[in-house]
């Protein structure tokens, strides 16, 4: 266990590890300076004295600054999988970067609102949606009006049905829905039209 003072070192190639006790346990990854000697190093009041190592990390405060910014509306989630860690840091990064070049072209927007417009922006692209085939539109307004006063009817002539005919099956009804106005077989057929996008 390490006293205050003390700095225990770990060399290998031109990465050195070390830990420096202070109030609490500092450690530090560098390949940017010279091994520090182990020992324990007070002054005379009994201070820890910092090694170069963590005296120069003063330099490294813009990096503390972009976490604690990126950190402050991060999507990340908790998750096993160092992928998807990988890629949601990635993300907030971007987004960080994204306030930074902005804000020096001068915009007066806040790194809050500029992430609320990008949440804004993704849900109207999403609702879009890529643009549907005819014959796949046609079947999902037909799964939207569900519910709007599609009965079954008797016809006064006969009809194919239309959800056998796409499956090539031959099939000659009395019966058709009052709104779509085309022959459908009253026992499947007619539910099967109002709920599915295909019949195959």
């Amino acid at each position: 266990r390490l006293k205050k003072g003390d700095i225990r070192v770990r060399v290998r190639w031109n990465l050195t590890a070390l830990v420096w006790k202070d109030k609490r346990d500092v450690y530090i990854l560098t390949n940017m300076h010279c091994p520090p000697a182990e020992g324990s190093f007070c002054d005379e009041h009994g201070n820890a004295i910092k090694p170069a190592t963590v005296a120069d990390y003063k330099h490294m405060g813009y990096v503390d600054k972009a976490d604690r910014m990126a950190n402050s509306y991060s999507i990340s989630r908790q998750t096993w999988k160092w992928t998807n860690k990988l890629f949601f840091h990635f993300l907030d990064m971007t987004m960080l970067n994204s306030f930074i070049l902005l804000s020096s072209c001068g915009a007066k927007l806040s790194h809050r609102e500029l992430f609320l417009a990008l949440v804004r922006n993704m849900l109207v692209h999403a609702a879009k949606g890529p643009p549907r085939p005819p014959a796949v539109s046609s079947a999902i307004s037909q799964l939207e009006e569900a519910s709007q006063h599609h009965w079954p009817t008797s016809s006064t002539s006969r009809l194919r049905c239309c959800v056998c005919s796409s499956r090539r099956k031959r099939s000659y009804i009395w019966t058709k829905c009052v709104k779509c106005d085309v022959g459908l077989c009253i026992s499947e057929c007619f539910q099967q039209f109002h709920t599915k996008a295909t019949f195959s």
